[in-house]
């Protein structure tokens, strides 16, 4: 059940991160915003462990993915904005 949620959560992160950072060079698609809302989690945990605002073994919540995400998103942005240009 803890997977589902975190497809869940990972998903609605995505959709938010994706609604307050729009941009040409974005993922778009049910899989590639659910991995966006996922991997957002997973640096947002990551990040809030490593500053000690979570402890160990616990995850960000839905506001600290959509946070993960918007700086997946972004440095997504940056990296996908070089290639393009460089073509």
């Amino acid at each position: 059940m803890s997977l589902l949620w975190t497809i869940i959560i990972g998903f609605l992160a995505g959709v938010i991160a994706k609604f307050i950072m729009p941009g040409d060079n974005e993922p778009s698609g049910f899989i590639l915003t659910t991995i966006l809302g996922i991997v957002g989690a997973f640096v947002a945990s990551y990040l809030g462990q490593a500053l000690g605002w979570y402890r160990p073994g616990e995850g960000a919540g839905l506001i600290g993915a959509v946070v993960g995400a918007i700086i997946v998103l972004f440095v997504y942005g940056l990296f996908a904005g070089r290639q393009r240009r460089a073509i």
